[in-house]
Parts: C-alpha cells; sequence; structure tokens
C-alpha cells in the first residue's frame, strides 16, 4: 500500500482528476496491455491509497472507497482505420471544435486555456476525406512532463489519448455529456519529450448508453507508438453531480 495524490494541474474537470492521466498511473503496476476502470470521481489533492494486487492495482480513498482499479488488459485493441500523417494531422487540429466553442477549457488533455507545459493542448478535429468521426491532431509533448531520460511516462501518454476518443462522438453526434468509463491500452515504444506525434481517434460502436472508441498515437514516421479502447458512459445533466462535457465538465474525461 503507498499513498499518492492527484494534482489540480492534472483535473479533467475542475474539481475531478483526468481520467486517462489515473488510468495510465494505474497501468504503471500492470505487465502489457492494461484495462483500468473509473468506479468514481477522482479526488484532487487529497491522499488515496494505491494497493497492488494479483498482478493488478486498486485506488481508493481514505475511507477505503474504490475509485479506480487496473489489471491485465480484458478489452482487445482496435485496429486504427488509417495512419495519419503529420500534415493531416495539423490541418485536422485546426477544426477542432474547441476553438470556436467553450467545451471544456481547463482540461489537462484538450483545455485550451491551459499552457504549453502545464496542460496536454491535445486539440483533436475531423480528418479531411476521412469517415464522420475520425479525428486527429498533432502533439509535441513538453519537457516539464518528461523522466531524465526525455521520455514520456504512460500516465501522459493514455492522459493525450482520453479526450480526442470522446471528440470521435462529437464530431458525429454533436456536443453531448460523456464520462470515461473504461480505458484499455498500451505503449507500445517510447515516446519522447520535444518530438512531433499524431493522436488519432475513431468512433467503434453505441450500444445504450455506452460509446466505445478506438484511439491510437504515431510518430512523425507513421509508426504507431500507443493505442487504446475507450468506453464512454453518456450522462444526463448533473449525472454523478457534475455537469456534462458539453457545459464543460465530466467526472472522468
Amino acid at each position: 500500500m503507498s499513498i499518492l495524490q492527484i494534482g489540480r494541474r492534472f483535473c479533467g474537470p475542475p474539481n475531478s482528476g483526468n481520467g486517462g492521466y489515473v488510468c495510465g498511473l494505474l497501468s504503471r503496476e500492470v505487465e502489457g496491455p492494461t484495462t483500468a476502470v473509473l468506479r468514481a470521481p477522482i479526488p484532487l489533492d487529497t491522499d488515496l491509497n494505491l494497493a497492488r494486487a494479483d498482478g493488478g492495482a486498486a485506488l481508493m480513498n481514505a475511507d477505503g472507497g474504490l475509485i479506480a482499479q487496473g489489471g491485465p488488459a480484458r478489452q482487445d485493441l482496435p485496429e486504427p482505420p488509417l495512419t495519419p500523417t503529420l500534415d493531416q494531422g495539423r490541418a485536422a487540429g485546426e477544426r477542432h471544435l474547441g476553438h470556436t466553442q467553450r467545451i471544456h477549457p481547463i482540461c489537462f488533455t484538450c483545455g485550451p486555456e491551459r499552457e504549453t507545459g502545464d496542460g496536454l493542448r491535445v486539440f483533436p478535429g475531423q480528418v479531411e476525406g476521412a469517415a464522420t468521426g475520425v479525428v486527429a491532431c498533432t502533439w509535441t509533448p513538453h519537457p516539464d512532463f518528461a523522466d531524465a531520460d526525455g521520455t514520456i511516462g504512460p500516465e501522459i501518454v493514455w492522459a493525450a489519448l482520453d479526450c480526442p476518443g470522446y471528440f470521435a462522438w462529437v464530431e458525429g453526434e454533436g456536443r453531448h455529456g460523456a464520462l470515461l468509463g473504461t480505458m484499455t491500452g498500451e505503449v507500445e515504444a517510447p515516446v519522447l519529450a520535444g518530438r512531433e506525434y499524431v493522436v488519432l481517434a475513431w468512433p467503434l460502436a453505441r450500444e445504450g448508453r455506452k460509446e466505445t472508441s478506438g484511439v491510437a498515437l504515431f510518430d512523425g514516421d507513421g509508426r504507431r507508438v500507443a493505442r487504446g479502447h475507450q468506453v464512454w458512459i453518456t450522462l444526463a445533466p448533473g449525472g454523478f453531480g457534475l455537469r456534462p462535457r458539453a457545459a464543460a465538465a465530466t467526472a472522468g474525461g
């Protein structure tokens, strides 16, 4: 058992942790592809307990309530519909809806009000000529997020892949509230600070309130370096006591 805190810097909504970031933290405790499940909003600047067992880990609050858990992957990882070029990623990023609409301004992943080196500034938009909902953008990890050897940790890579899976559905359905419930992923090759990458996301299927997305990260030569599968839960206004993402917040996004 160890104690950790999710700092306010790593928020998704103003008062809850970024879902991809937390899932990525749990992936550090698992060998190979990981499935992480978010069970409750993630408290910020609060001592949390990380318990390791059976090849996985669970994150709990001070009262022992389960917040999130991770273990070996339970979901096959999808194949991307295309391999985007840097030029495609740059052009798609110019079409990001958050450039013209106030969607999620302070999110660690996609918040436009976060400065470079503070937030990730991942702004996916529709890829020209691709199926509706296939979104992409470029992302250059800032050195402030790197380990001593220049490698970007999995929690940052998973965070960069978080919100694009939501925007894949927004492109087809319009703005709506959604909560990241489950993320399965793997980092397949080192991601390095200062290099330009392309984030890609695409819708997979919808079943009731569940929307599933595929996400991937490519280097400038078109080599895939990370990929994932996401399950989003659409919310009615006020779900979990939080405003939905369409109104600038979700619990786990």
